[in-house]
């Protein structure tokens, strides 16, 4: 049998160019979490530019003088916006790690009074089933009431870890100023130190992945904050016309995260707490937080047209799939990191995914 080496040779080079690609990938994102404060300078900097390109434009200011006006708006809005949230986050994130055993348990005895008011024997549940199915909901409950509970600590000490957050913050803002101020020399600076052939091509790639991911990035941004103004606003209103509403900013950033997860939604949280609350007996506070998501629910569904591209979006089954991969590897927070991913790997490999990767790999052109 005659072995074909150059057809292997060619299998061999197209796998280590997909291998070198997704380990690239994997040190990217190493990289990003190791160096967190520049990658959070680098993304507002993509947010200010706009205002900084009208001031040099509309006014005539230099790019210094228009970056550290911009600067100084978005420094007063980070600053004030840092204090109120972390003495509210630890205030209800306290109160509520003291009080959850008492929502558990209210939880609890509505679904136990469900269980009761259901005729199982119509549909012949034995009492061992029956019993199962009692102590698997309240095992869950108590698991949910555990994660709540190291979570909510978790958060305390994060935000009570002040001499970390300073040098964060510090940092952050400071290459912030950088970034913006000496956007011109930071490109110069690296289109000079790499070699041509490699400017051009990775420029290429990375201009087409910055326009992908990033509108994909900035139309799920908005849309999610568009949600929590909305959420947080709603639920303030209530609070203070006397609702039973105790935690809204804990429950605002809570509806943010689920809204930012595709498939899932503001829904997730909102559908079940007010069934929960009108079970309970306040019914008026059940319908005004079904109301307040259906308000969410018209503006999402008239933004999301207008701001999401139809070429950004992938099937939702795969998109399903990167958020389940991301969850078993990385936790919760490969929910959000998964479906972007998928969008960089799609970018990256879209010649080889149009052709058939498999196909394409082992094929004898």
């Amino acid at each position: 049998m005659i072995i074909d080496m150059s057809y292997w040779t060619k299998v061999i080079t197209r796998l280590i160019y997909v291998g070198i690609t997704l380990f690239g990938i994997y040190l990217l994102f190493k990289l990003s979490i190791f160096y967190m404060p520049f990658l959070i300078a680098f993304i507002i900097s993509l947010i200010m530019e706009p205002a900084i390109k009208f001031l040099m434009n509309k006014l005539k200011f230099s790019r210094k003088l228009s970056s550290i006006l911009v600067f100084i708006f978005v420094f007063t809005i980070i600053v004030g916006g840092l204090t109120w949230g972390i003495t509210t986050l630890i205030s209800e994130s306290t109160h509520l790690m003291s009080g959850i055993n008492t929502y558990i348990d209210k939880v609890s005895v509505q679904i136990q009074e469900i269980f009761n008011s259901f005729e199982f024997s119509k549909i012949k549940v034995s009492d061992e089933v029956l019993n199962i199915m009692q102590n698997s909901t309240g095992n869950f409950l108590d698991t949910i009431s555990v994660w709540l509970q190291n979570f909510l600590k978790n958060v305390i000490n994060i935000i009570t870890s002040i001499p970390t957050i300073a040098i964060y913050f510090v940092i952050t803002i400071l290459s912030l100023y950088f970034i913006c101020t000496e956007r011109i020399y930071i490109l110069d600076q690296i289109e000079h130190h790499l070699p041509k052939a490699w400017v051009r091509k990775i420029g290429k790639h990375i201009r087409e992945l910055i326009k992908v991911l990033g509108a994909y990035l900035k139309a799920e941004a908005t849309l999610i904050l568009v949600s929590f103004i909305i959420s947080i606003i709603g639920l303030y209103i209530l609070k203070i016309s006397n609702f039973n509403i105790q935690y809204p900013l804990l429950i605002a950033l809570g509806i943010g995260f689920v809204d930012a997860l595709p498939i899932l939604g503001s829904g997730t949280i909102m559908v079940p707490w007010g069934v929960i609350s009108a079970l309970d007996g306040d019914f008026k506070l059940g319908m005004a937080i079904i109301v307040l998501w259906i308000i969410m629910s018209i503006v999402r569904q008239f933004l999301e047209p207008r701001i999401v591209s139809n070429q950004i979006g992938t099937h939702p089954i795969f998109t399903l799939i990167s958020m389940y991969t991301g969850f078993k590897l990385i936790g919760v927070l490969g929910m959000l990191i998964g479906p972007i991913v998928l969008i960089i790997l799609k970018n990256i490999f879209s010649t080889l995914i149009d052709n058939g990767v498999l196909k394409t790999i082992f094929d004898k052109r």
